[in-house]
């Protein structure tokens, strides 16, 4: 690939960006802890709760917002509370493999969740390792931030994320099952295609491919279309910059997080300017559960880590531009390859009627393109009333979604 010219100063200005709002950031905090003291006299009164609220709501938009915690130490499996234990597994320069472990003998089907290396943490899926731990042995792929890998490494393209997910099922296998959620579903189903057609014998039992771009020209979206109506070069000149001197990739190409989660902002930006005054009003009123769940999802939305730049341009191209893997004509390790020589492990496919980032079919591809796998090691749902996010988290995930893909792990175990 012809590099051309890059954004190489964006970085550096971003990150005197925040240096400059520290001081303000400083300011608020305080202003805040003076509001809100209940030994101030303030705290009592309408003017302090509005400037205590305010003062947070700054605080929050000046603030650094680091990779959070899973946190995850208890489940309930038979309504019995189960501790659990958080144990890495693997380590390599791109990804650590996490194995929630629970402190019990009942041996449960093991699951490898392919976390998307798309902007956001591998917590982004915390609620959905909580929702699948009472009934699967959970182990999930958590991809390190680019701007932290030293340029030692190498580079990191699409193809050796497909390495890690074949390799890491290897290491786990047989038997083991395959989760992916968005972006993932990609390479895990062309790691599936790839060790059904070697005959690996630890070749996934089933995998469940949720609201993913298995074929991005079905329904496409406003992100489809923006992938699609620009040149290749264009998103190397304008989205890719340089890791600066203060962390360990200095030098770095990368896709920065801040501009993934700028540009999902900019498709709905009412819709987070809203949230924002409603957390405002949350927290003069007092309304503090409202508020914890509002700061619960921003403090992880507003995580972000940095791709790969030549992984992320490897999507663009091969997945959103030329849509090789649906054409036939994705090549792996030299070779094409043939979602049909999956015959091994079974399909589910799950999406979300409301879904604004993978279109409703997008994912549903899959099955037409594992054309050899029978009626019974196959099933495809649509979930109604979610959108790109409650397809794989929160109350309808857990009640509607999670009982599907439970139903269907099990069916593959017998």
């Amino acid at each position: 690939m012809i590099h051309m010219r890059e954004n190489s100063p964006l970085y550096s200005l971003h990150e005197i960006h925040y240096a400059a709002l520290a001081p303000l950031n400083i300011l608020a905090n305080a202003g805040k802890a003076i509001h809100s003291n209940p030994l101030s006299p303030l705290s009592y009164t309408g003017f302090g709760r509005h400037m205590a609220a305010a003062a947070e709501l700054l605080e929050r938009v000046t603030h650094r917002y680091g990779k959070p915690d899973f946190g995850i130490t208890h489940t309930k499996v038979d309504g019995k509370q189960v501790e659990i234990v958080e144990e890495i597994v693997d380590t390599r320069p791109f990804c650590r493999l996490i194995h929630f472990e629970k402190n019990m003998k009942q041996q449960q089907p093991k699951l490898l969740l392919v976390a998307p290396m798309s902007g956001h943490h591998a917590t982004l899926l915390r609620g959905t390792v909580e929702a699948l731990l009472p009934f699967l042995d959970v182990y999930i792929t958590d991809w390190v931030d680019a701007r932290n890998v030293s340029l030692l490494y190498g580079d990191f393209h699409l193809e050796d994320y497909i390495t890690d997910v074949i390799e890491f099922t290897q290491m786990l296998g047989p038997d083991v099952h395959l989760m992916a959620v968005c972006q993932p579903s990609v390479p895990v189903l062309i790691a599936a295609s790839v060790m059904n057609a070697a005959k690996d014998k630890a070749a996934p039992r089933s995998m469940t491919l949720i609201g993913g771009p298995i074929d991005a020209r079905v329904n496409p979206t406003k992100v489809n279309k923006l992938s699609m109506e620009k040149p290749l070069h264009w998103f190397e000149t304008h989205m890719i910059t340089r890791v600066p001197f203060n962390y360990t990739g200095f030098m770095r190409r990368v896709y920065p997080g801040f501009m993934q989660l700028t540009s999902f902002i900019s498709l709905d930006p009412d819709r987070h300017i809203n949230a924002h005054v409603d957390l405002f009003k949350h927290l003069v009123e007092g309304d503090g559960d409202s508020a914890r769940a509002h700061k619960k999802f921003y403090d992880e939305y507003l995580s972000v880590c940095d791709l790969p730049a030549e992984f992320y341009l490897d999507c663009i191209d091969q997945v959103f531009q030329r849509f090789l893997l649906p054409k036939g004509e994705f090549v792996y390790d030299g070779k094409k390859v043939k979602p049909e020589a999956i015959t091994k492990t079974a399909l589910l496919t799950l999406e979300g009627e409301l879904d604004d980032i993978s279109g409703v079919g997008q994912t549903e591809a899959a099955q037409h393109l594992c054309k050899n796998l029978p009626a019974s090691m196959r099933k495809h749902h649509l979930q109604k009333g979610v959108g790109h996010y409650g397809i794989f988290n929160g109350r309808k995930f857990r009640e509607f979604v999670v009982p599907i893909i439970v139903e269907f792990i099990g069916k593959q175990e017998k």
